[in-house]
């Protein structure tokens, strides 16, 4: 077979972008298994599709998942260089092109390492075998009598006798065949080969250093923003009032004056402008004058019309526990409890707005973009553009953050149509007020629960209602270009989870039901929802926590002491609120503190979580002005368990920046909107985090290798407002029913300590 070899710039120049920049890991194309051909997607099956050996040595693992500044691609690196035993130095790792990997399903809700991560184990173990297989062959012993060294196998007694992984198979394909059941994120591989046992491990586990940071660091990472194509124009869309308005005129006289002006595009209800320098096609979006239809339907006046919409109308039950007899609990309590927590839409709120390249011809699309599931995309795609999905190529660069925005990559869509009606590559970056104003936003939800203690002040009765917007914005829900075309959703809305309501503590009589209202809003899509970091769990642990806090409170008892009563037959969960509030150097007393005379009121409180198997404590301390109502969050001590570590380092950076977005949603963070749409459409409308209000962090982590690896990228935003909230009680004795805790919103609770 010839061996062939491409140098980055020939392969950036064959897939047709021009990037200028330097990647620490750059793009490598699989000489040996992947094809860009049109014909169909790879052969799971084919150990080729996973793992390559490059002629000096190195290993290139290919993968579906994205790298959105989670660190995930180093841990995938970790992973497979430990199955091969080579050095997690000398592992590539690609990531998101349609063409060069197999399907794995999107990149979300922490489940990566968990899912995908068993994937490339596998993949990685069968790749090892074969290769000693291959090594016995060549130096005349038995698998069973080497061992290998970075890459380099030898035989154990004679040291001499030795072969490298790139002279058994450098720049060749493996033609294996391995096990494979299941697709997606359900994708069994390779079964029939023992890995690694975890008390081996020497590269898992370890503080490796991120491959993504140092170029970013150096301000010379290569962003979706960054990428620039021969030939390519500027795009932007002119947004409608509500996204089922129909366009009824187009001035395009209106942009004549306008130098570079390409077209002003029409299909159905999108309208869009191209032109050759991207400053052209902001003014001309500016300047186009479009009469627009009058919506169908009205948006909800405000906050308070959603909130009373979501109390008042038909919903759909999700069941996530319904246990004992919530009749008897609360038949004779000592003191029962009913109690109702509003939490508001947010924003995924990315610093730099969705952008995305395309370059559409007749018979094939090539297209560029930050989504975070690259085969989903591909599949909108072709159904937009009437595409066979294998002809349409997507290739993944980062964004500037996502936290589920870019599960519904709309920009590229935009790209995609404005590319078909020009005949030309075509780029879109959206502007702010598009950002802020169209993305879908994290549901709003109202919690309520009611609680009974028996005269011991035992719980005996938990009732939860979750009432949640559904997410329009599900797998399957067409983007804002494919409505304007009139494709329809081919799913119903998503959940927006049920997790961090309780289920964590053991109440004999407990019900937690997680509704989904019909959300009669769908159509005019400035308000459409999807997934915010931690579906629903923020709101559903700030009202448990919330609510457990103020029980223990009533009954004079330490805040941790009154939890652990309730975990006595777990383990992990005990560990865990043990291990940060030793941390904090918790001093055992009931809330509110006796110390919060004075202007100035400083308080602790705790929370604690579980979601997919991830545990997480926070204790958070705060100084509360009561004069103006302003909270400051000085410290948070967080204990994470996410069984088995891959690498200790990024799990932190992970946690931090969770950490500081929790304490930005439970400060600041709230859309504002009237009947005609979304009105915070900048920073300042819309305010987040600043540098100068972002506490001490210390975290303390768990590592359980009896535990399989699980997930890390969402666990740990969950319980900082819960923290938060009963920290201000235990500072000034007020508690918060709705978030964000401005200090608007805290001088109302101050007003009255209770509201009992």
């Amino acid at each position: 077979m010839k061996k062939t070899s491409f140098s980055r710039r020939q392969f950036l120049k064959g897939a047709g972008a021009l990037i200028v920049g330097f990647n620490l890991f750059p793009r490598t194309p699989n000489l040996f298994g992947q094809t860009t051909a049109a014909t169909a997607d790879l052969d799971p099956q084919a150990l080729d599709s996973w793992i390559a050996v490059n002629q000096d040595g190195t290993v290139t693992v290919f993968t579906s998942k994205v790298e959105l500044g989670t660190g995930i691609e180093t841990a995938v690196a970790q992973i497979a260089a430990e199955e091969l035993e080579v050095s997690w130095q000398r592992v590539k790792v690609v990531m998101g092109d349609t063409a060069l990997t197999v399907d794995q399903s999107a990149t979300g809700g922490s489940r990566t390492i968990e899912r995908a991560g068993p994937q490339i184990r596998q993949a990685a173990a069968a790749a090892r075998k074969e290769l000693l297989r291959l090594a016995a062959e060549k130096l005349g012993a038995g698998p069973e009598n080497l061992k290998v060294n970075d890459g380099v196998v030898s035989v154990q007694g004679d040291p001499k006798k030795t072969i490298s992984y790139a002279q058994l198979i450098g720049g060749r394909r493996f033609n294996l065949k391995i096990r494979a059941e299941g697709a997606g994120a359900e994708l069994k591989l390779a079964q029939d080969v023992k890995p690694k046992n975890a008390k081996e491990y020497h590269t898992v586990g370890k503080p490796v250093p991120r491959f993504d940071l140092p170029p970013k660091l150096t301000g010379e990472a290569i962003y979706i923003h960054d990428v620039r194509i021969p030939g390519m124009l500027h795009g932007r869309v002119v947004r409608p009032p509500v996204i089922n308005t129909e366009p009824v005129s187009i001035d395009s006289d209106s942009v004549r004056g306008i130098a570079g002006v390409t077209m002003v595009v029409r299909e159905g209800k999108f309208v869009g402008v191209v032109a050759k320098t991207e400053w052209a096609a902001i003014k001309a979006a500016e300047a186009l004058k479009v009469t627009w239809a009058a919506p169908a339907t009205k948006l909800p006046a405000n906050a308070e019309a959603v909130y009373a919409y979501l109390k008042t109308k038909p919903m759909r039950s999700q069941k996530a526990v319904d246990k004992g007899n919530l009749e008897n609990g609360f038949r004779q309590p000592n003191k029962s409890y009913e109690r109702s927590y509003r939490w508001p839409f947010q924003l995924h709120g990315m610093l730099g707005p969705s952008c995305a390249v395309a370059d559409v011809k007749r018979d094939k699309a090539t297209l560029w973009c930050g989504t975070q599931g690259p085969f989903r995309t591909r599949k909108n795609i072709a159904t937009l553009l009437q595409l066979p999905e294998p002809s349409v190529r997507v290739i993944y660069y980062e964004g500037s953050g996502s936290y589920g925005r870019l599960a519904t990559d709309d920009g590229v869509e935009d790209a995609a149509l404005l590319s078909r009606a020009v005949g030309a590559p075509v780029r879109v970056q959206w502007m702010r007020r598009d950002e802020h104003g169209w993305e879908p936003k994290g549901p709003a939800q109202v919690d309520a629960i009611k609680a009974a203690v028996d005269g011991d002040g035992k719980l005996i009765a938990w009732d939860f209602l979750d009432l949640s917007l559904p997410r329009t914005e599900a797998d399957g829900t067409p983007m804002l270009a494919s409505l304007q075309l009139g494709i329809k959703p081919s799913t119903p809305d998503g959940s927006n989870g049920s997790q961090s309501a309780g289920e964590i503590y053991a109440i004999d009589n407990q019900k937690i039901f997680a509704n989904l209202i019909n959300w009669r809003f769908t159509e005019p899509i400035p308000l459409r929802t999807s997934q915010l970091r931690a579906p629903g769990d923020i709101a559903r642990c700030f009202a448990t926590e919330s609510l457990l806090d103020e029980i223990a409170a009533d009954f004079k008892q330490d805040p941790v002491d009154f939890r652990l009563g309730y975990l006595t037959k777990d383990k992990r969960g005990t560990d865990c609120l043990k291990a940060a509030t030793l941390k904090a150097n918790w001093q055992k007393r009931p809330s509110p503190s006796a110390a919060s005379a004075g202007r100035i009121a400083s308080g602790r409180g705790v929370a604690l979580t579980r979601r997919a198997g991830t545990y997480v404590a926070a204790v958070a301390a705060v100084e509360v002005d009561k004069s103006s109502g302003q909270i400051s969050v000085k410290r948070v001590v967080c204990s994470h368990d996410c069984g088995l570590i891959i690498n200790p380092d990024g799990l932190k950076n992970q946690i931090e920046g969770n950490i500081v977005q929790g304490i930005s949603r439970a400060l600041y963070e709230e859309v504002a909107f009237d009947g005609h749409g979304v009105t915070s459409l900048d920073w300042l409308s819309y305010p987040i985090i600043r540098f100068a209000d972002v506490p001490e962090i210390d975290i303390v982590l768990i590592d359980r290798p009896d535990v399989a690896p699980l997930g890390a990228g969402e666990p740990s935003t969950i319980p900082l407002g819960a923290a938060v909230a009963n920290a201000v009680f235990d500072a000034t004795g007020a508690r918060l029913y709705e978030g964000p805790f401005t200090p608007k919103r805290v001088l109302e609770a101050l007003k009255t300590t209770s509201r009992i």
